[in-house]
């Protein structure tokens, strides 16, 4: 594992998201291969299920933030603006509980395995709380510019 720097920036100011669909509370630190992130599981939230808890379907959202929280360090760094990613898609997603209890802090680690000139990624992601562990692979994609390659499938509607 690489040295961690722990971020100075909110996640607000690290994704491309908005309101209530930020779901992590904070970046505990990042590195030039990977990211370390937490949420606390509170009730109200767009997922929540009716006790409060989050579906453990949920940890595949939150490991892509905690991706994208990646992307916007590197970018932040850089001196550069924080741009549009996708999700692909994910393989080998495992976790041992259906929901994550209200109350529940959850640490999320991405680790980067592979990224290519194109904008191709593929991340190592594990997610950890009370007696819970997910971990799934995540392959994502940031096109160059993201903004002009979001134009140019506007102008083909």
């Amino acid at each position: 594992m690489t040295s961690m720097t722990p971020s100075p920036w909110p996640p607000a100011d690290l994704l491309p998201h908005a309101g209530d669909m930020i779901l992590i509370d904070e970046v505990l630190g990042f590195g030039d291969e990977e990211i370390r992130t937490r949420i606390s599981v509170r009730a109200g939230g767009l997922f929540n299920r009716p006790d409060g808890s989050l579906p453990a379907w949920v940890g595949v959202e939150l490991m892509a933030q905690s991706v994208a929280a990646y992307a916007g360090c590197q970018a932040r760094v850089k001196g550069e603006a924080v741009e549009l990613g996708f999700l692909l898609g994910t393989r080998k997603f495992e976790c041992n509980v259906e929901h994550f209890p209200i109350g529940s802090e959850l640490i999320i680690h991405a680790q980067r395995s592979l990224q290519d000139d194109s904008g191709m990624g593929v991340f190592e992601c594990h997610l950890s709380g009370p007696g819970i562990e997910a971990s799934a692979r995540l392959n994502v994609y940031r096109p160059p510019q993201s903004a002009s390659y979001l134009a140019e499938g506007a102008d083909n509607d």
